[in-house]
């Protein structure tokens, strides 16, 4: 019989998994005036830039300042080059490459639940220190949220 612990790591280590994103990403970002408090905010701001109703795939991208305050960006693809800046906004690359991931069904019920996602997948032995947070949201209910290996 094992012990409730290892059971409980087991079960955290299953739903965490390697996610294949397979081509460069040109991005688009509001950044957050703060975090978390400013991020609803960067994506009302984003979605004034998108024809209604929005069926493009949503991200965000996160990581500490020097000051280790949270720089909040939310995000969304080009639909063509040179979009952001038509909008006026800075533009991200996601590149190619492996993450650790994981979906977080119907976040929405428990808010808390990303921060404490993105606290495990950055304990991967093989995270690159000089990544970030990736969140992309598949539809309205959920999150899928990454980090990149090294490659």
């Amino acid at each position: 019989m094992s012990e409730p612990g290892v059971r409980l790591f087991a079960l955290i280590i299953f739903k965490m998994k390697k996610h294949f994103i397979d081509r460069d990403i040109n991005l688009f970002y509001v950044t957050a005036t703060s975090f978390p408090e400013g991020v609803g905010g960067a994506f009302q701001k984003l979605l004034s830039f998108l024809p209604k109703p929005n069926d493009r795939l949503l991200f965000a991208i996160s990581f500490p300042n020097e000051n280790g305050t949270i720089v909040y960006r939310a995000a969304v693809e080009e639909a063509f080059p040179g979009e952001g800046k038509q909008n006026g906004c800075e533009t991200f690359v996601v590149k190619k490459g492996d993450y650790w991931s994981e979906l977080l069904p119907d976040w929405r019920k428990d808010e808390s639940i990303v921060g404490k996602t993105f606290q495990k997948l950055l304990k991967h032995p093989d995270l690159d220190r000089s990544g970030y947070c990736l969140e992309i949201y598949p539809n309205e209910k959920d999150i899928r949220c990454l980090v990149p290996l090294v490659q």
